[in-house]
């Protein structure tokens, strides 16, 4: 891999964190847990499964008790999701994955375990949407692993009309991703460490690795390396 972690170490700096995000209505306790009631009931009896495409796969921040490479038909990952805010900044966005319409994509699909599976779901809600408007994301897509079907949630889906009118190009998102920094890091670590994980799983995402050339030559660039 091109990108390594030397590079990645030359875009990281420390970056205060801006506190709550605007235009959000962030849940009470009780619509987290009338949200969890929908999602545990459209579920329905049996496992609930989660499909990680990006940074659940190195960074759950759950509990699972199982879990399968999985493809999905109909979805492809994309940088497509403009950050102002943890891994950017409004001065220098960065960029985040998200799932788009069209073609295929392979991650992890991760079991919750029963016993627990309301309280690592609410582990998930917590890490990975903060309010109402973040809800049309969640989907429920199909995924098929080792030979059999399971019907998956995913956080993050045809998230329109908060990033680019057209999404960004491959030298567009290196750019983005080679400069954006955070308080929770840089853009070349969140492509790092997402390449990294898919390859020790065995998945090869043809655009992601390509992006991740062109992000360690952008980075060598900006060093005079």
């Amino acid at each position: 891999m091109s990108l390594t972690a030397e590079l990645v170490a030359m875009c990281e700096r420390p970056v205060v964190d801006p506190g709550p995000r605007p235009g959000i209505t962030y849940f009470t306790e009780s619509e987290l847990n009338q949200t969890l009631d929908r999602l545990c009931a459209e579920n329905g009896p049996g496992p609930l499964w989660v499909f990680a495409y990006g940074s659940l796969i190195w960074n759950p921040g759950f509990t699972f008790d199982a879990y399968r490479v999985a493809h999905v038909r109909g979805w492809h990952r994309c940088f497509s999701m403009k950050l102002e805010r943890w891994r950017g900044t409004p001065e220098q966005p960065g960029l985040m994955l998200a799932l788009e319409r069209g073609g295929s994509c392979d991650g992890i699909a991760y079991r919750l375990p029963e016993e627990t599976k309301r309280q690592e779901l609410a582990n998930l809600l917590n890490r990975e949407i903060d309010g109402r408007e973040d809800l049309p994301y969640l989907r429920w897509v199909t995924v098929r692993a080792e030979g059999e079907t399971h019907r998956a949630l995913v956080f993050w889906a045809l998230p329109t009309g908060r990033d680019f009118p057209v999404r960004p190009s491959l030298e567009q998102a290196a750019h983005m991703l080679a400069r954006a920094c955070g308080h929770m890091g840089s853009g070349a670590a969140y492509l790092h460490r997402t390449v990294e994980k898919l390859a020790e799983h065995g998945i090869r995402d043809r655009n992601l690795w390509a992006l991740q050339e062109m992000v360690a030559a952008e980075i060598r660039a900006l060093n005079g390396r």
